[in-house]
């Protein structure tokens, strides 16, 4: 008989273990090898590479660098971000997000890191009349924005000297990091303060600051940030909301766990 005749070969059945890998490679929180996955699974070396071939092949899934380590393609990235929006928890999400505006008196997003740059899945936007225009589904570059810093920071050492060693360094302003050794040195600030900011580095006379949302896990799924013009708070300022912004992080945090 063949190996995967039995519905339930490995006592998984069988239309239930292309989800399991994904469970077992999100629980991971890192990159992961067939191998890695199947210590839980316990299925078929067989079975767990064809498993493994078949999400690479429908774009679930894609291979790190090294060719042997799997990391979370574009449309599991997808799908992880319409489970996110779902209308309950986006319901909480955005009043979560209009108290926190309403609190500081600006704009505040929350972003998810997406390939090579953050996107802006939710927004509430200040009711001032000068306001600064980063709609949803815009895409940010990590190494410029309080967001995408964010991001980096929670990245190991490895992999973010592999990533500033390979950026290019677009500058948008004359703030903006030009090489990768400074963007290293305020990475590792932002890791030992636990918040980011953005100091009219992506855009001339816009501050940002911003905080990781964490799953129960402590790991970073996505941030909590706000910006605004600088003709109307300076960055001095804005570093005293960082209280308020913690706490409607920790509320979001909540709604993930």
């Amino acid at each position: 008989m063949p190996e995967d005749s039995s519905e339930t070969s490995g006592n998984i059945p069988t239309n239930l273990r292309l989800l399991l890998v994904l469970e077992q490679m999100a629980s991971v929180g890192a990159s992961a090898t067939p191998t890695d996955v199947n210590l839980v699974l316990g299925l078929p070396k067989p079975t767990i590479h064809r498993l493994f071939t078949t999400l690479e092949n429908e774009g679930f899934i894609q291979r790190e660098i090294d060719g042997r380590r799997f990391l979370p393609g574009l449309r599991l990235r997808t799908l992880s971000a319409g489970v996110l929006s779902s209308l309950r928890v986006r319901t909480a999400r955005i009043a979560i997000l209009t108290r926190l505006a309403e609190q500081i008196g600006e704009t505040c997003n929350i972003a998810l890191p997406e390939r090579d740059s953050m996107i802006y899945i939710d927004r509430v936007e200040t009711k001032w009349p000068l306001r600064i225009q980063l709609p949803i589904g815009t895409r940010v570059p990590f190494y410029c924005t309080a967001s995408g810093k964010l991001y980096l920071s929670s990245l190991s050492s490895t992999l973010l000297n592999q990533y500033a060693q390979a950026a290019e360094f677009t500058s948008f302003t004359s703030q903006t990091h030009r090489t990768s050794d400074s963007l290293i040195k305020e990475i590792r600030k932002i890791r030992k303060n636990g918040f980011a900011t953005d100091n009219e580095e992506f855009m001339e006379g816009m501050v940002a600051v911003g905080v990781p949302i964490l799953d129960k896990n402590n790991r970073l799924v996505s941030t909590l940030s706000f910006h605004a013009p600088v003709q109307r708070l300076t960055m001095h300022d804005a570093l005293n909301h960082l209280d308020a912004l913690r706490n409607a992080a920790k509320s979001l945090s909540a709604l993930i766990s």
